[in-house]
């Protein structure tokens, strides 16, 4: 597998994964009828930087990167990631996670902020502390699970400079 920094041209290897997850409503906070032209915006045109995790020229994944705040918060950076339902349990998030906190150290970031984990997606809260996050908040009734309804959200947190 290779993770890479994302070209326009990738956003439609991109759309699939990230409008079966958007449209789910289960761990992202955007609108599931989030149409192709504002998911590109989001994902490809507002943050610092995106990436693919592609294997045999097939995007299995993706991140961006981004400040987590303008100013005095700009040195902590936030992440988001999706991972096709198909290659789910390779590790593509794990590795993803990884990369994203080199680049972000590359980048001057000095820590890492999830803002929105879904308390239900333990899959992925498991995985974040396994990587080293923290649970500094929790959030009652966040989000709303479109088969829980309001479920908690958890802030995640990872100093990341030395």
């Amino acid at each position: 597998m290779k993770i890479r920094e994302a070209t326009t041209a990738d956003f439609e290897a991109i759309w699939p994964i990230f409008h079966e997850i958007v449209s789910a409503g289960e761990t992202y906070p955007y609108p599931p009828e989030t149409t192709q032209p504002q998911a590109y915006a989001i994902w490809l045109e507002q943050p610092h930087k995106t990436f693919v995790a592609e294997e045999d020229g097939q995007i299995l994944g993706t991140y961006y990167i981004k400040k987590n705040q303008p100013g005095l918060g700009s040195h902590v950076c936030n992440c988001g990631y999706m991972v096709s339902p198909a290659a789910r349990g390779r590790g593509l998030a794990t590795a993803m996670c990884l990369h994203s906190q080199q680049v972000a150290v590359e980048l001057g970031y000095k820590a890492m902020q999830f803002n929105l984990v879904v308390a239900t997606n333990t899959v992925a809260v498991d995985l974040w502390q396994k990587l080293g996050f923290q649970v500094v908040g929790r959030v009652p009734r966040a989000f709303y699970h479109k088969t829980h309804g309001f479920v908690d959200a958890l802030v995640m947190y990872k100093w990341l400079a030395s």
